[in-house]
């Protein structure tokens, strides 16, 4: 009995710019994407868990008849003061502490990776106790939480053990604690501090 992890498709956002709970839409390359995930997705899922942030939602109700159960617990790692700043212009000051320790420093006037983690496993651990095959449609830092508790993957190696795209489909086994990548396709950088960080 598996769950199906869903990324959301491209959000309509300039990269570059810092965003998490920010409730973006998507980008007009929505329905090639959803038809992408959509090709991959059995027929018998019979219930569908989301982030209600409209980039998941939209994706959501585009591929599932289902009633949908929208879960607040779902959303993206809240960006608090960072929210919709260009990583560039944020001061090095305020973004040092977080650089050093993300897994643990909350982002000012937001949360952690682990304030993440912790409210987004609760949630998969109350899915997998309902009936199965599920679905989870839900952003990037979600599903890195989810996979990561499901191999013990330190949430701090995430990042380069789980290399998420838009769009992109996991198959996983609860029980058997496993996952497949049945869909990952690979599109335009995304980037997730300041440019003079970034990996060449």
């Amino acid at each position: 009995m598996e769950v199906y992890l869903i990324r959301h498709t491209r959000p309509a956002v300039e990269k570059g710019i810092c965003y998490g709970q920010t409730d973006l839409d998507v980008t007009e390359t929505f329905e090639s994407e959803a038809a992408l995930i959509r090709s991959v997705l059995p027929a018998d899922i019979r219930f569908v868990y989301s982030s209600p942030l409209q980039r998941c939602r939209k994706l959501a109700e585009h591929l599932f008849t289902h009633p949908i159960r929208f879960h607040e617990d779902l959303m993206e790692l809240h960006c608090g003061d960072w929210e919709m700043r260009h990583w560039d212009h944020i001061p090095q000051e305020e973004l040092q502490p977080w650089m050093d320790d993300f897994v643990k420093v909350r982002v000012p006037g937001g949360e952690s990776y682990i304030d993440l983690y912790e409210r987004t496993v609760a949630r998969f651990r109350t899915i997998t106790e309902s009936a199965l095959p599920a679905a989870i449609v839900a952003h990037g830092g979600v599903i890195r939480s989810i996979l990561s508790h499901l191999t013990d993957t330190p949430l701090v190696e995430s990042f380069q053990r789980f290399p998420l795209h838009y769009g992109c489909v996991a198959k996983v086994n609860p029980v058997e604690r496993t996952f497949e990548m049945l869909s990952n396709i690979e599109g335009p950088k995304e980037q997730h501090r300041p440019s003079r960080l970034e990996k060449k």
